[in-house]
């Protein structure tokens, strides 16, 4: 099964296979080599595809490390912000008010 190639890709080998063109080379080796300049595009689009695919899945791990370590560290120091005691200093408030007004 032929690999397939762009026709940008095929009309650049094809200018690299002649620029390199020995002299008595026939149109067949001529093809031959261009066709080895189109495989070896292929393979290394291929090797470039895979390295960004795992650049991806790391940078991705990162994400995931970094925002787990964040809520690791959000659950072992929880904030203690004045803010969140007042419900329950208006509970107690309100409790002694009520025990007040019952007791006159």
């Amino acid at each position: 099964m032929k690999n397939k190639v762009s026709p940008e890709v095929e009309v650049q080998a094809m200018k690299m296979a002649k620029g390199t063109q020995k002299i008595g080379q026939t149109k067949e080796q001529t093809k031959l080599v261009a066709q080895g300049i189109e495989k070896g595009i292929a393979e290394y689009k291929k090797q470039q595809g895979k390295k960004l695919r795992e650049i991806d899945k790391q940078r991705k791990q990162k994400i995931k490390q970094r925002e787990f370590d964040n809520t690791e560290t959000e659950e072992e120091a929880p904030s203690h912000h004045p803010m969140q005691y007042l419900p329950w200093v208006l509970l107690g408030l309100s409790w002694l008010g009520f025990s007040a007004y019952i007791i006159l």
